[in-house]
């Protein structure tokens, strides 16, 4: 099991349509997500940054941010974009973040 991290950057005052879209997840995409071995899924904000804080639990190599050539993770970015820092294919700007410390 490996446990991914990154960041991404919401636009200034989504946040509540963000928090809206992602309960209102698609099934489909959610399957997706499960079905590619991500067991556990939180996203954070620190509001101060607009900063998205994303952590992961995924079982096998890649996480969700392997997933970019699917055809419903593509109209979830088209879908995203307007509320959140997006580069030119409509992917959000994703930074990997290194662990430094765990603690079981």
């Amino acid at each position: 099991m490996q446990r991914l991290a990154f960041k991404m950057y919401l636009n200034e005052g989504q946040k509540a349509e963000y928090k809206k879209r992602h309960d209102e997840i698609w099934p489909e995409l959610k399957q997706l997500l499960k079905d590619a071995g991500v067991s556990e899924y939180s996203i954070f904000l620190d509001e101060e940054t607009n900063i998205l804080f994303a952590f992961q639990k995924v079982s096998g190599e890649g996480g969700s941010q392997d997933l970019g050539q699917t055809e419903i993770v593509q109209k979830w970015w088209a879908f995203m974009k307007d509320v959140m820092k997006a580069n030119p294919d409509n992917s959000p700007v994703s930074v990997p973040l290194e662990e430094v410390f765990y603690m079981e």
